[in-house]
């Protein structure tokens, strides 16, 4: 049995636990599924139906449940992507997006299963403390390293 996490994230989704899961590991490199649990006919999904499914991004264990349309995904939770380039950033941002995404200001976007995610460079709160950079990230919806370093630089 794989080692799994103290504590986890647990999200609700749908009825597209499934289909979210196999997503998010085609989008990052370090990913695996760990762990699925599928229905034998017992409570309310049918036989062979994905109840939970566990995997892990980047050393993130993280559960999906097939809860049904009680409960939405929101903004209030969202995974913050520390990236090491503008590249990056943009291979990310431009995946995550697939499919009917939707971008939010300040490094935020949706995607198209509801999760949120925001997609920064590493350093974002070294760079945030300079108020220049604080004030030209507030006007960017993908940020832009090289912009947010020019005015981190400013006086």
């Amino acid at each position: 049995m794989p080692t799994m996490n103290k504590l986890a994230p647990f999200l609700w989704f749908n009825d597209n636990a499934e289909e979210a899961a196999e997503f998010y590991l085609s989008v990052f490199p370090h990913a695996r599924k760990i762990n699925e649990v599928r229905s034998k006919g017992v409570g309310p999904w049918p036989a062979g139906k994905i109840a939970t499914i566990t995997i892990d991004l980047e050393g993130q264990e993280m559960v999906f449940l097939n809860g049904g349309p009680a409960q939405q995904l929101t903004p209030a939770i969202s995974f913050f992507v520390r990236c090491d380039s503008q590249q990056e950033i943009d291979t990310y941002w431009d995946k995550l997006m697939e499919g009917g995404g939707k971008p939010m200001a300040c490094s935020w976007l949706i995607d198209r299963f509801g999760l949120c995610w925001q997609i920064v460079p590493r350093n974002i709160d070294e760079l945030i403390n300079h108020p220049k950079a604080m004030e030209a990230m507030m006007t960017m919806i993908k940020l832009d390293v090289a912009t947010l370093e020019a005015a981190a630089r400013e006086n």
